[in-house]
C-alpha cells in the first residue's frame, strides 16, 4: 500500500531501526504526527505467546490514566431499573429486544456494548454482528455486568480493551497528539503494566516482544521493551 509524501518525509526524520526509550518513542511519535487533525496515538505490543491456545489468549480491560481523548459511544442492553440507570449515566444507546432488532438490522453506530447477565441469551443470538467487530459484550472485558452505570463511567473515564490478534499483536489506543508527553507516557506504561500482570503461566521465553507507538497516519516508532519503566521482561 502506497504511503503519503507526508508519511515518507516523516519516516526519513529518525532512525527506523533504532530502540527508543518510552520517554523518546512517545516525544518523536507527537513530532512526526503532521496531519491536520488531532491524531490517535497507537500502542502496538507482540506478545510472546500462541493465541491458538486457549490459555494463551490475552484479553481484558485496562484504565489509561490519562483517559482516551475519545468521546465513547456505549450501547447497553438492558431493561426496567438497570436500563433506566444506563439511560441516566450516559448511554448512547439503550434497549432489549428492540435495540438487538436496531443491530441485527445493521445499526453499529457505538465503540463498546454492554449487557446485563439477563440479557445474554438475546445478545448471543447478534454475533455475526457484534463479533467480528469485536463489540460482543464479555465478562472477562467487564462488559456483561448488573452494575451498567459503573461500566458506563468507567468507559467513558478511559477504560479500555485489549485483546491479542492471530499474529498475538494487541493494539491499543494511548490518546491523542495533542496530550502532553507525560500523559502518554503513563498511558503505555498501563497497558504494557497490564499486559505483563497478565503473562500466561504457559507463556516460555521473551514475553514483551516488539513494541511500537505511532500516531494515526505517522510511521511507527519501535521502543526498547527493556527501557519501559515498570517492565519486568
Amino acid at each position: 500500500m502506497a504511503k503519503g509524501k507526508k508519511y515518507t518525509d516523516a519516516a526519513k526524520r529518525y532512525d527506523r531501526d533504532r530502540l527508543h526509550s518510552d520517554e523518546e518513542s512517545v516525544a518523536l511519535a507527537k513530532s512526526l504526527a503532521s496531519a491536520k487533525f488531532d491524531e490517535t496515538v497507537d500502542l502496538v505490543v507482540r506478545l510472546g505467546v500462541d493465541p491458538r491456545k486457549a490459555d494463551q489468549m490475552i484479553r481484558g480491560t485496562v484504565v489509561l490514566p490519562a483517559g482516551t481523548g475519545k468521546d465513547v459511544r456505549i450501547a447497553v442492553f438492558a431493561q426496567g431499573e438497570a436500563a433506566t440507570a444506563a439511560r441516566e449515566a450516559g448511554a448512547e444507546h439503550v434497549g432489549a429486544e428492540d435495540l438487538a432488532a436496531e443491530v441485527e438490522g445493521g445499526m453499529t453506530a457505538f465503540d463498546i456494548a454492554i449487557a446485563t447477565p439477563d440479557m445474554m441469551p438475546v445478545v448471543g443470538k447478534l454475533g455475526r454482528v457484534l463479533g467480528p467487530r469485536g463489540l460482543m459484550p464479555n465478562p472477562k472485558t467487564g462488559t456483561v455486568t448488573r452494575d451498567v452505570a459503573k461500566a458506563i463511567g468507567e468507559f467513558k473515564g478511559g477504560r479500555v480493551e485489549y485483546r491479542t490478534d492471530r499474529f498475538a499483536n494487541v493494539h491499543v489506543p494511548i490518546g491523542k497528539a495533542s496530550f502532553a508527553d507525560e500523559a502518554l507516557l503513563g498511558n503505555l506504561r498501563a497497558v504494557v503494566g497490564e499486559l505483563e500482570r497478565v503473562r500466561p503461566a504457559s507463556a516460555k521465553g521473551r514475553y514483551v516482544r516488539k513494541v511500537v507507538v505511532s500516531s494515526t497516519m505517522g510511521p511507527g516508532v519501535r521502543v526498547d521493551p527493556a527501557l519501559i519503566e515498570g517492565s519486568v521482561d
